[in-house]
């Protein structure tokens, strides 16, 4: 018999600050359904509130029980696809999400951990994708918006989970060019080569199990 597929869940934002369309989206609705490796991609949209995203992920984890979690998010100004290293135990908001909060210094999990790092094969993630000619790096900042509340919510709750072998992590990706249109200077990234650089990211997820021991480090 065939083994089933193992489920892949990939999240993307709604839309936030008073922008139409969110690229963390965009490419998580493309991939859903589609087979990657010996996993199928479910994807899911996160609202871009604090507490309310985490909210929706514990939904997703506890309905799904994935055994690779990749959320998505925007980080505009970047021109390239950013795996993220480590995410903070902070909340610290430069605009208000959709509901209006806007945390200051606050603990996304009071009396958890400073930070965790990502359980992605980041480096190899990085490496597979330049290989395909699509930018990419690793990132040492997710931020302290919603971005880095769900990453660290995330690795909170798969640090106490008895699930070997489950991974996961955050990856930003940049604007789409419809967004940089309305931002002369801004940096962007095709919907269709994100969609790429996605998939290969998750297929390397499903494939490597060592990541890779070479630079990705960083001055400042």
């Amino acid at each position: 018999m065939t083994a089933p597929a193992k489920r892949i869940l990939l999240t993307g934002f709604e839309p936030f600050d008073k922008d139409s369309v969110n690229p963390s989206w965009e490419v998580a609705r493309a991939l859903d359904g589609e087979q990657i490796a010996d996993g199928v991609v479910h994807a899911m949209q996160l609202p871009c509130v604090f507490g309310a995203a985490m909210a929706t992920l514990d939904e997703a984890l506890a309905g799904l029980q994935p055994s690779l979690i990749i959320s998505l998010g925007l980080a505009g100004g970047r021109c390239d696809i950013t795996p993220e290293r480590v995410a903070i135990n902070i909340d610290d908001a430069r605009i208000p999400d959709n509901a209006g909060k806007q945390p200051v210094d606050q603990s996304v999990v009071s009396g958890a951990p400073a930070a965790y790092f990502s359980t992605l094969p980041i480096k190899a993630m990085v490496r597979q994708l330049r290989d395909a000619g699509i930018p990419a790096s690793v990132s040492n900042t997710a931020g302290t918006f919603v971005c880095n509340h769900v990453f660290y919510a995330l690795m909170h709750r798969l640090s106490r989970r008895a699930a070997p072998g489950v991974r996961g992590g955050f990856i930003h990706i940049p604007a789409l060019p419809q967004q940089a249109a309305r931002q002369p200077g801004m940096p962007s990234m095709a919907l269709d080569l994100q969609v790429q650089g996605i998939r290969a990211a998750i297929h390397t997820a499903m494939t490597v199990e060592q990541d890779l021991q070479e630079n990705a480090g960083q001055l400042h």
